[in-house]
């Protein structure tokens, strides 16, 4: 993949004035002699990041700050780079009503929420369509409640119709995604027990992702904005087979990115040159775009509440140790290693997912916050800059 060297440095410029404009107007003043900020287009490279969670943390009392001044989230991810932000929608979540104390979250008018402050703050987005009132990942692919009764025709139909009223309704608002996702993390498949993948039979899988294609390709035919359709994996070791049942064996072959997701915890591909060869060799076999859609490292062993971390002390990478040089490192060297191998982008996943009274299904506070971006009292860490850090293309 090759970006123009061009667009960059316009779109570094157009960044930096806009930036000391702002800056002035606030009375900070900018010392651009001691740090210099390279933004990338979204079409060029997505430097992402999931937001997911913002809104239900920001509600149980989480504030932002950049260097202690309280600011709102999105715009200090826009200020240090990032041009996409990844929002996950579940169909029907009501399981959160006794936990949320009423509230719901990643239903569609969260999601709606979260779009339009994305694209307030000049971002793209990334739409996770996961097709299940919970989690969707490679331990589960539950069918949504309201679709457990169908048919497998009415169940291609209802992905169809789901994933066409989706984009309508965001289309009124004006919020229409750049780029959408036709599932989360399917490995095993989607939509059990229709979609599940079983003995290397991808077919019903295979049939489902086409009902969510086409409703994308049929609503983008009169529409100025038209999403980028991706296929989501988790941990690049999987990659291999699954892209081959998925695209070899059953030819789906109408979309745009493959989407990966790359934690060191759980992943056997753990050196950049790995990674660099696996992305390089994905892009080759499909000439597709390649993104890491799902990623983050700790930069601390430390909790800041009650809830167990999913990281812990022994979760690093040789050469990264867990402090916030070392997070900064990793992202960095991480970045690079896709950008060599030919793929388009990266998207932290809960990087604001900081520590607050906010409740999910499994505890209070976050199990997250070591691998955030931002440090116990919520101050941006010097790792954000891996999104504005100038990259060999």
């Amino acid at each position: 993949m090759k970006i123009g060297y061009k667009n960059i440095i316009f779109f570094s410029i157009l960044y930096l004035l806009i930036y000391v404009q702002v800056s002035c107007k606030s009375g900070k003043t900018v010392d651009t002699k001691t740090k210099t900020y390279t933004f990338y287009p979204w079409t060029s490279f997505c430097m992402g990041a999931d937001l997911s969670y913002v809104n239900q943390v920001e509600d149980n009392g989480g504030v932002y700050r950049d260097s202690g001044v309280v600011k709102d989230v999105f715009r200090i991810f826009r200020d240090y780079g990032a041009n996409c932000v990844r929002v996950r929608l579940w169909h029907s979540p009501n399981w959160q009503l006794t936990i949320t104390g009423g509230k719901l979250y990643s239903d569609l008018a969260d999601v709606e929420k979260t779009i339009r402050r994305a694209k307030e703050a000049g971002m793209s987005v990334n739409l996770d369509l996961h097709y299940s009132d919970d989690w969707a990942d490679p331990q589960k692919q539950e069918i949504p409640a309201a679709w457990k009764n169908l048919s497998f025709d009415e169940l291609k139909d209802s992905v169809y119709q789901y994933t066409y009223f989706v984009l309508s309704h965001l289309s009124s608002k004006n919020l229409i995604p750049e780029m959408i996702q036709i599932g989360n993390e399917n490995n095993p498949g989607m939509l059990f027990p229709h979609g599940k993948i079983v003995n290397g039979n991808f077919k019903p899988f295979a049939d489902l992702l086409n009902s969510g294609i086409k409703a994308v390709r049929d609503f983008s035919k009169n529409v100025p904005v038209k999403p980028q359709i991706i296929l989501h994996v988790a941990q690049l070791q999987d990659a291999g087979w699954w892209t081959r049942g998925v695209i070899d064996a059953e030819g789906v072959r109408d979309f745009d990115i493959i989407g990966l997701s790359h934690y060191c915890k759980w992943s056997n591909v753990n050196t950049m040159q790995a990674i660099t060869d696996t992305i390089r060799s994905l892009v080759k076999k499909y000439n597709k775009k390649v993104m890491i859609v799902e990623t983050a490292y700790p930069w601390t062993a430390a909790n800041a509440d009650t809830y167990n971390n999913l990281f812990g002390a022994t979760d690093s990478v040789a050469g990264y140790p867990l402090s916030r040089q070392g997070q900064y490192n990793y992202m960095k060297d991480l970045v690079q290693a896709i950008i060599d191998g030919g793929g388009n982008g990266i998207m932290y996943w809960e990087p604001a997912w900081i520590s607050s009274p906010m409740r999910d299904r499994w505890g209070k506070g976050s199990s997250w916050e070591n691998n955030a971006l931002f440090d116990f009292e919520g101050n941006a860490l010097p790792a954000i800059n891996y999104m504005n850090h100038r990259y060999r293309f």
